[in-house]
């Protein structure tokens, strides 16, 4: 038999559904891929067990000849940002070790449903800050990447979904959840040569996910291919009512409908995004990327999207506002840590707990947030943020006249050695240049490995949809994925 870590979602389910080999193999498989691969530091916690549990069940559907799920016997990687019932959550944060929830998050318990089966919970930036996976409580995720030539600096799987990427480009997980609020499902899946879709707003439930900032968290899957990530969005989505952002809507079968042909539709680049300092290698992966889907029938349109430059600045103080107010939750009363120093009053015990339980870069967002929304400064920041976010929104609107998708470079460099901009948050936050202006307006976006860059890192191009319109941004995806032929892998190190 074939090595079974190789396979991605759709050959697993496929191979189990049809019994050429057992879900219960393919999970003892992953389980001993993960367990030989501590030294990436992609889990926080590991499930065995579930994973066993899961498969079991699968086959037992099986041997009764009833129909499987849309992730039947494929196991995968949670971040440790979704609630999972009986297993520790912690968000990758001090605060919320060893907390244990009583109750499922919504896309995780769809997953299950489907017939997924979960390796354990995945690092990542603590609270989802962070794009190079080194704000973690847990220590830092190490990319299975390394720089041609034989050098063995450790590089960043990106963040914040960094376990996820790793693990998948890994080949111990087939797919991982992430969630991406400024870019942190498209650029790890960029770092890594993984494929990941940030869906609409609204279309994955945020019941019982970890919230960083509410009005733009959004769940996604990460994969080795558009199609694995059709599939696995599918089983992810739909209506909830107990999260009142969840779109009403029903969920497309995107993998019944994925078609490459993109014969009469018009792909747009964004004049605004040939960015000063951008990598030579990116700008050249892009135009790389119009060839290929010129090629696939696409006719290459020139668009503006004015406010642009605004986006980051506008994001970096919306997404710390709404921040500040989620973590305020964190008080060492109700649940996590509890630092009660002795003698401490109530408002020693919350300075305490917070000094202790949240990292630097968590307090640094906070303070940012905390400020911005004090009432001397309210209007000055926030509420001028939120009108250029709404601004930047309806540059996208403006754009759809002559375009039905947009084509851009998912981030303005390759993987970074960790270590190297962990002194400079300024130049961290522009890791999300390219990425967070979609999030901003709340549209369908996902990124593609198009190619390897001179030190062997893979790139990656990033599509970006209208709203609702994922099945454009997974066909554009796949017109990509077909033509770019990417099947680079990291040589196994750990």
């Amino acid at each position: 038999m074939s090595d079974l870590t190789q396979l991605g979602v759709k050959p697993i389910r496929d191979g189990v559904a049809s019994g050429e080999f057992t879900a219960r193999e393919v999970a003892e498989a992953f389980n001993a891929a993960v367990a030989d691969a501590a030294e990436l530091n992609a889990f926080i916690v590991t499930t065995p067990d579930h994973a066993l549990a899961a498969a079991d069940a699968v086959d037992a559907q099986r041997a009764k000849g009833e129909q499987l799920g849309a992730m039947g016997g494929v196991p995968i990687g949670m971040k440790d940002l979704f609630c999972t019932d009986g297993v520790q959550t912690t968000a990758a944060s001090h605060i919320l070790e060893g907390f244990v929830p009583r109750y499922e998050s919504t896309v995780s318990g769809k997953l299950w449903n489907a017939g997924a089966g979960m390796l354990g919970k995945l690092n990542l930036d603590q609270f989802a800050m962070g794009s190079s996976n080194e704000t973690s409580h847990f220590g830092n995720v190490v990319s299975p990447w390394r720089r041609a030539g034989g050098a063995n600096t450790d590089m960043s799987p990106g963040g914040s979904s960094g376990g996820s990427s790793a693990a998948v480009a890994a080949r111990i997980a087939p797919a991982a959840t992430g969630t991406d609020t400024g870019g942190s499902i498209r650029q790890p899946s960029a770092f890594a040569g993984i494929t990941g879709i940030k869906p609409t707003y609204g279309r994955c439930s945020r019941w019982g996910v970890v919230a960083f900032a509410s009005s733009l968290d959004q769940a996604g899957p990460m994969a080795r291919s558009v199609e694995d990530c059709a599939i696995m969005l599918g089983a992810m989505a739909g209506f909830d009512p107990k999260d009142a952002t969840s779109l009403e809507m029903d969920v497309p079968d995107w993998e019944a409908a994925l078609d490459a042909d993109l014969k009469g539709k018009r792909i747009g680049i964004p004049r605004e995004y040939r960015m000063d300092g951008t990598d030579q290698a990116i700008l050249a992966s892009w135009e790389r990327g119009k060839e290929w889907l010129r090629d696939a029938g696409a006719e290459i349109v020139d668009i503006s999207l004015p406010h642009t430059k605004y986006a980051l600045p506008a994001y970096y103080i919306i997404a710390p506002a709404e921040a500040s107010s989620n973590l305020a939750r964190y008080d060492g009363v109700r649940y996590g840590l509890r630092d009660l120093p002795d003698g401490a009053g109530l408002q020693d015990m919350y300075a305490a707990t917070r000094e202790d339980g949240f990292g630097d870069e968590v307090k640094r967002r906070v303070l940012i947030g905390t400020y911005v929304l004090s009432a001397g400064f309210y209007d000055a920041y926030y509420t001028q943020a939120q009108k250029v976010r709404a601004l930047v929104a309806k540059d996208f609107e403006a754009a759809w006249a002559h375009c039905d998708a947009i084509l851009a470079p998912t981030t303005p460099t390759a993987s970074f050695p960790l270590g190297e901009n962990s002194d400079d948050p300024l130049a961290m936050y522009l890791n999300d240049v390219f990425a967070v202006p979609a999030s901003l307006a709340g549209l369908p976006a996902m990124s593609v490995p198009a190619m390897l860059n001179p030190d062997g890192l893979p790139l990656g191009l990033q599509i970006i949809g209208k709203p609702f319109d994922e099945q454009g941004v997974l066909n554009a995806g796949l017109a990509i994925e077909q033509r770019a032929g990417f099947a680079a892998q990291p040589e196994k190190w750990w």
